[in-house]
């Protein structure tokens, strides 16, 4: 049977989850030259896939002309007529098994999330590191006849500057970190007060930008903003394609577990993580990044972590199990990897 030479790929959000696909896409279309690539994603997301060669962007309005089955089904008809030959879908969810049916015909390979080993995880009967999502992506492509190999990746090159963005650099003599204290739920978060403490002491040696959304988070970040002269902030001032300049531009980014985190290392950048209910070896691990990068909360005080994969259970007194990460050892390792 002969190769397929053009892919549909799919996978719709999270932010995160979206990013997490950039290295991936980025070794496949670099080791397999000659393979055209469609992505169907959220317009929000087109951005991250601008330097990636061979793969364009098919936009899913999933709220409006997409919407519902009859949506799905019109989708279906205009991607059949951009003449693809298998689908990659590395979302497996409601959505997608149903575009898969209106695919009748062609080849389709899902993503296995594992679902059965994360169980395992987050119960407590297995604490070894499962398989990356990265890995898991690979899997499917590999599926579809396409081997990927992840061990030598390649990045972009940081792209300018405009003057505006100039703006948000304090003190051109000192390097810069970028620091995205938030995360979706609160026990994914380092308590914001601790937060402060670092942000004051990194604040003395190097400039700050943070980074964050929505109207609680634009606020929260502005007053830190105001208490340092070399924190900026730019949640709110800025579209995702400017965001993704400026983070190529970092020395360092300073994340949750977290879609920044992997904006950030997509990008090629190095990425410190503090996890709290949640932990790496669920296999949400930034890409290319050391396994010391990662600072995770205190198992023998909190024995249960992790709770869950995404962070949104967790038993009582798990909230702020990220601050039992101590201020201390995330300014000694800021300063050690920058």
């Amino acid at each position: 049977m002969p190769k397929p030479k053009h892919i549909l790929v799919l996978r719709f959000s999270a932010m995160g989850d979206v990013a997490m696909t950039i290295p991936v896409l980025r070794a496949l279309s670099e080791q397999h030259r000659d393979l055209k690539i469609t992505v169907v994603t959220k317009a929000f997301f087109k951005p991250f896939f601008n330097d990636l060669e061979n793969v364009s962007v098919y936009e899913a309005d999933l709220k409006g002309k997409h919407k519902g089955i009859l949506g799905l089904y019109k989708l279906a008809k205009e991607l059949k007529a951009l003449g693809f030959d298998v689908v990659a879908d590395l979302h497996n969810v409601l959505r997608s098994k149903i575009l898969k049916f209106f695919f009748f015909g062609k080849k389709v390979v899902q993503l296995d999330k594992g679902r059965a080993d994360k169980k395992a995880l987050t119960t407590g009967k297995n604490f070894t590191a499962l398989k990356t999502t990265h890995q898991r992506y690979g899997d499917v492509f590999e599926a579809l006849g396409f081997s990927i190999d992840l061990s030598e990746p390649t990045f972009p090159k940081p792209k300018p500057w405009s003057e505006n963005l100039k703006t948000f650099i304090s003190n051109k003599n000192l390097k810069t970190i970028g620091i995205a204290p938030f995360a979706a739920h609160q026990s994914k978060m380092y308590p914001l007060a601790q937060m402060e403490s670092v942000i004051e002491t990194l604040s003395k040696d190097y400039n700050i930008i943070l980074f964050g959304g929505g109207k609680n988070e634009i606020e929260i970040l502005n007053q830190l903003e105001s208490k340092f002269t070399t924190v900026k902030s730019v949640a709110g001032k800025l579209n995702l394609e400017d965001e993704l300049v400026l983070i190529s531009n970092l020395n360092l980014m300073l994340a949750m577990d977290s879609g920044n985190a992997h904006i950030a290392a997509m990008l090629g950048q190095k990425v410190i993580t503090i996890w709290g209910v949640t932990h790496p070896f669920a296999g949400f691990a930034p890409f290319n990044q050391r396994e010391d990068f990662a600072l995770t909360a205190d198992r023998v005080k909190f024995p249960l972590i992790p709770t869950s994969i995404y962070g949104n259970k967790f038993p009582e007194g798990y909230e702020d199990a990220a601050g039992s990460v101590s201020v201390e050892k995330i300014v000694a390792k800021v300063a050690s990897v920058i």
